[in-house]
């Protein structure tokens, strides 16, 4: 068992390399430092993000990059509505020796990888999405009977489209939970889309280094598990999350009214891991409770649903959270 100055040397040195690694994925994905930030949190905590944005803000390319700078065998699904579970997991065919016998034998499907690139995930019959759900929890498929395990570490990297709806199938409330956080990709500033006009449209393009093996992103897991986290931020995250949750006496009068069902414990979880990650990423030794407050609509708003009445007055999700923020921190220094 290592000390606590160990500990902090193991803290300050995973925290000098994934600076490295920070900046090799920002020389490509320019300009959305957040969006980077949230999705090296997924993979520090050895979780899964929902990246959602528009057509054209680079999510393959994040995705692909991340697998190139954190050393992980990478694979893609392109999800659409006749893809079948077969086409994620892979299936068992039946083949024929030289010498007359046969034989079953197991063809891996593309989720047999250490990081997933699921394109489009709300494309997919409910049938087909669901095929993730053990992957994702679980590590493991089963297939004809047979528990495979998945490739250490495994993770999914999901993108949606926000705004076109039609003919996809929107993900159940059980699988948004598997999602460690939701990455929003918003248009980039008019500096920014300048940068990348410049950098996207030449002869040459930036490459990304391999900063990361698997097996130093797995140890990476256990050093950011061990980071420790003050009190008084393990009280700010129950309290947020449970101010979240309508029906329960820390929830206010807008929750109540307004949201028709709240985070389970698994956000806490998801906030106990990532504001380690945010603090490491920032080049800090322990998170704060303004850790907790910059992650509280990344971790949350998928794990949420407003009422139909709340949808009509035209709230949203993020105002509510942010509104529950703003409560719970005037509380904590009350």
């Amino acid at each position: 068992m290592t000390g606590p100055a160990d500990l902090l040397n193991e803290i300050e040195a995973l925290g000098e390399k994934i600076a490295e690694a920070r900046q090799a994925v920002a020389r490509r994905f320019i300009g959305q430092e957040k969006v980077v930030d949230l999705s090296l949190s997924a993979l520090l905590c050895g979780g899964h993000g929902l990246l959602v944005g528009l057509p054209g803000m680079g999510k393959t390319m994040l995705v692909d990059t991340l697998g190139t700078v954190m050393g992980l065998t990478s694979g893609r699904v392109q999800f659409t509505p006749d893809l079948m579970p077969a086409d994620i997991l892979g299936s068992e065919v039946l083949e024929t020796a030289a010498d007359g016998s046969r034989a079953f034998r197991f063809i891996e499907g593309p989720v047999f990888c250490q990081l997933l690139m699921a394109d489009e995930i709300n494309r997919a019959s409910p049938r087909t999405q669901s095929a993730l759900l053990q992957a994702m929890q679980e590590r493991q498929v089963t297939v004809a009977g047979a528990h495979r395990p998945l490739p250490a570490p495994f993770h999914v990297l999901a993108t949606q489209n926000p705004i076109e709806q039609e003919g996809t199938y929107p993900l159940p409330e059980a699988q948004l939970d598997r999602f460690l956080v939701q990455i929003d990709i918003d248009y980039p500033d008019r500096a920014t889309e300048r940068d990348i006009l410049i950098a996207t449209t030449g002869v040459d393009s930036a490459t990304s280094p391999r900063i990361f093996s698997a097996g130093d992103l797995i140890a990476a897991q256990t050093t950011v598990r061990r980071m420790p986290v003050g009190e008084k931020v393990v009280e700010l995250i129950l309290d947020l999350v449970r101010a979240c949750r309508p029906g329960e006496t820390e929830a206010g009068r807008a929750v109540n009214d307004s949201v028709a069902w709240g985070p389970g414990p698994r956000a806490a979880q998801a906030l106990m891991l990532t504001v380690r990650a945010r603090a490491l990423l920032q080049g800090r030794l322990a998170p704060s409770p303004e850790d907790v407050l910059a992650l509280a609509r990344p971790v949350l708003s998928h794990r949420m649903a407003l009422s139909f009445a709340a949808r009509a007055r035209g709230e949203t999700l993020a105002g509510i959270i942010d509104s529950v923020a703003r409560d719970v921190t005037r509380a904590e220094a009350a």
